[in-house]
């Protein structure tokens, strides 16, 4: 249970710290749009362990759980990389003005998550949230197939996704304007776990 649990946290840190850009730029989350994205978050994270686990049947063990740890360790490292390019957006912003308001919505959100508000009211409607919810998923959807080589037990997982989503959109409410006072990218957080579990579990 302890690997589910984990495996649940890290895909969750990212919930978190669009919770808290969300929360510091004054646009709610009401109940429904936060149980959208918890539960598309959770059901992509299940599919693809599920998917995984079902491939595995066919690959030599000892493959498949090296290419499960190049595939965590990869999707580890981009999440650190997304970090830095956030980073440097960030701050190209703040000193020249400069807004991510032309491209594809896809790449707007996965630089900034605050870009789901689209219509600009400051309320992330539920179908906002599930665009928001579905470019995160990609980050879910890779993680839970290099995570099928760990033997995951997928009744306990998919439960513990949702409850952490929902925990983590409750705490970024809670503590976004301090999470994001601090002017730095967090989600490289996420990535080093990642690789961490990758190796150790």
């Amino acid at each position: 249970m302890t690997e589910e649990i984990l495996l649940a946290f890290i895909v969750s840190i990212d919930i978190y710290l669009a919770a808290a850009a969300y929360c510091n730029s004054g646009i709610r989350i009401p109940i429904p749009s936060a149980a959208a994205i918890s539960l598309v978050g959770a059901a992509v994270l299940w599919s693809a362990v599920r998917f995984s686990a079902m491939v595995g049947r066919y690959v030599p063990a000892g493959v498949f759980h090296k290419c499960g740890i190049a595939v965590l360790t990869a999707i580890g490292v981009l999440t650190i990389l997304k970090s830095a390019v956030r980073s440097i957006m960030r701050k190209a912003t703040e000193n020249n003005g400069i807004l991510l308001k032309k491209g594809s919505i896809v790449i707007r959100l996965y630089l900034d998550d605050t870009a789901a508000d689209i219509d600009g009211s400051k309320t992330l409607s539920v179908t906002e949230a599930l665009s928001l919810a579905v470019v995160s998923s990609f980050d879910c959807a890779a993680t839970g197939i290099g995570a099928g080589s760990h033997s995951l037990n997928t009744a306990v997982l998919a439960p513990a996704a949702f409850l952490c989503g929902c925990l983590a959109l409750f705490l970024g409410n809670i503590t976004g304007k301090k999470i994001s006072s601090l002017k730095h990218d967090l989600s490289w957080v996420g990535g080093l776990i990642l690789i961490i579990f990758a190796f150790v579990f």
